[in-house]
């Protein structure tokens, strides 16, 4: 008595159909479709991603290297 049989599905298929109809049922299903594949896609580029460069790239001007308002210091750390 508590579950549905295959007659219940079917009559909720129809009812499902008459409301909104084949073709929106269609763009439903391919819209879902895309969004599993790109939700797939994403998790899958997520980890290793082969366009994306693992750090940008260090890039020293060598105009600035004589630059006047350069100024050249050395670091220390406090103890």
């Amino acid at each position: 008595m508590g579950g549905l049989s295959i007659w219940h599905w079917l009559i909720v298929l129809v009812v499902v159909i008459a409301v909104f109809g084949t073709k929106k049922l269609r763009n439903v299903g391919s819209d879902l479709g895309a969004a599993v594949k790109g939700f797939k896609d994403g998790m899958k580029d997520g980890s290793a991603d082969p366009q994306a460069p693992a750090a940008p790239a260090q890039q020293v001007a060598n105009s600035k290297v004589n630059d006047p308002n350069t100024v050249d210091v050395d670091a220390k750390t406090k103890s």
